[in-house]
């Protein structure tokens, strides 16, 4: 049994974002997986981000932040009062969105649908810098 672990630095910048991994996933596979099959495990070890598998490029990733924003609105409600307005709602996001997956790997490379892609939901503008831990398990 083989487990290795890489964590991704990733900037989101100063808005809510849904950030693409999939290419970064891949490269962490081409590294460790050596053609087997197993699990990718992808963590964010944060309490304000997410890890989602949607498609990307199409709206569907601008839809999600819109669906997030509705069901979880940036104002006064929240009981958790730190950091920008209406900060609350981004430690409810995980409980939603959650901060991990687990994802098939066949003959060493991701075995996802047609038009899924791996991604960072966060939606913490206060929080630019985030990490991504990848773990094999083969």
């Amino acid at each position: 049994m083989t487990f290795r672990t890489h964590v991704l630095e990733i900037t989101t910048g100063s808005r809510e974002t849904v950030a693409d991994l999939t290419a970064d996933c891949a490269a962490y596979l081409r590294e460790v997986a050596d053609g087997r099959d197993g699990l990718l495990n992808v963590f964010v070890p944060h309490a304000t981000a997410g890890v989602a598998i949607l498609e990307t490029g199409a709206g569907s990733d601008t839809d999600l932040l819109a669906a997030l924003h509705d069901l979880l609105p940036a104002d006064d409600r929240w009981r958790h009062r730190h950091g920008s307005p209406g900060h609350g709602r981004d430690h409810v996001l995980p409980a939603i969105v959650p901060p991990h997956a687990t994802l098939p790997v066949i003959d060493g490379q991701l075995a996802l649908g047609t038009w899924q892609s791996v991604c960072l939901v966060d939606t913490n503008i206060s929080n630019t810098d985030r990490r991504v831990r990848l773990s094999f398990l083969g």
